[in-house]
């Protein structure tokens, strides 16, 4: 059984494949510091209650934007899981399918990387692929494969956390699509901005990216937590996925599993 792990800016999202069957899925928060044995000891409990085995899991891949958690991350899969997990990176050697055009592919999140490869393998190319998270990233894959560029702007709820961090007669409110753009008091009006702001933000970004790299028939992938609000409201968003990441890692696993023994001891 294979182990898929995002480490992202603010959660760790997990899930456990049988095949190409998504078992179940877990997270837990990013931005705790936390020992190799607490992470081991959650990752095990979060397993189990899923109804799996913590030694059915024989394989695992990683895919982090968070640097500082890894060598207490990885030591805790060796120690409590007895696996050595693949780690995804832009200028590492592991094969994805996807080449990075950009002028410097190191600087590309493995997270992008891995929705590319989703994207490309499962909707074909060109693709634009939007994950609406911390970040809110529009990424341009081409018909044969290449990452070829990248908008990034702030994410949804980093967007509105500034706003009512920063103006002391704003409130915090939920980020939820109002009943009409025409808000007639505060918490609506926040919210007509920011969800109406996002959509508009979309829609235009997507038509420029078509309209500069020629793709003009280029299919667009969404995915992120807030990206179903978003993919609901407008019609330039083709497929919203909350697993895109997630089916990423299992098909990058797939590509490499036959280089690669999991339970040896040794850098990737």
């Amino acid at each position: 059984m294979l182990l898929v792990i995002d480490i992202g800016n603010t959660n760790i999202t997990l899930g456990a494949f049988r095949g190409e069957e998504l078992l179940g899925t877990f997270r837990m928060m990013t931005k705790l510091p936390r020992t190799s044995d607490e992470y081991g000891i959650m990752l095990k409990e979060l397993v189990e209650r899923q109804g799996i085995l913590d030694t059915d899991i024989d394989a695992a891949i990683v895919a982090s934007v968070v640097p500082d958690i890894m060598h207490s991350f990885g030591s805790a899969m060796i120690k409590y899981f007895g696996i050595q997990p693949i780690i995804v990176s832009a200028g590492g050697d592991i094969e994805t399918g996807i080449r990075v055009v950009t002028e410097n592919p190191k600087q590309v999140g493995a997270d992008r990387i891995v929705d590319a490869v989703a994207a490309y393998e499962l909707h074909g190319g060109p693709v634009i692929v939007i994950d609406f998270g911390t970040a809110t990233t529009y990424d341009v894959v081409g018909a044969d494969g290449t990452f070829d560029a990248a908008v990034i702007a702030p994410g949804i709820s980093t967007s509105a956390q500034a706003m009512w961090g920063q103006a002391a007669m704003l409130p915090a409110v939920e980020i939820r699509k109002p009943e009409s753009i025409l808000g007639r008091e505060t918490v609506a009006s926040m919210q007509a901005g920011i969800v109406y702001g996002q959509i508009g933000q979309t829609e235009y970004i997507v038509e420029k990216i078509r309209a500069e790299s020629g793709y003009e028939n280029a299919k667009v992938v969404a995915s992120g937590g807030l990206g179903k609000m978003i993919a609901q409201e407008t019609d330039v968003i083709d497929v919203y996925d909350p697993q895109l990441t997630l089916k990423g890692l299992r098909i990058i696993y797939e590509k490499n599993k036959n280089n690669i023994n999991n339970k040896d001891n040794k850098e990737y």
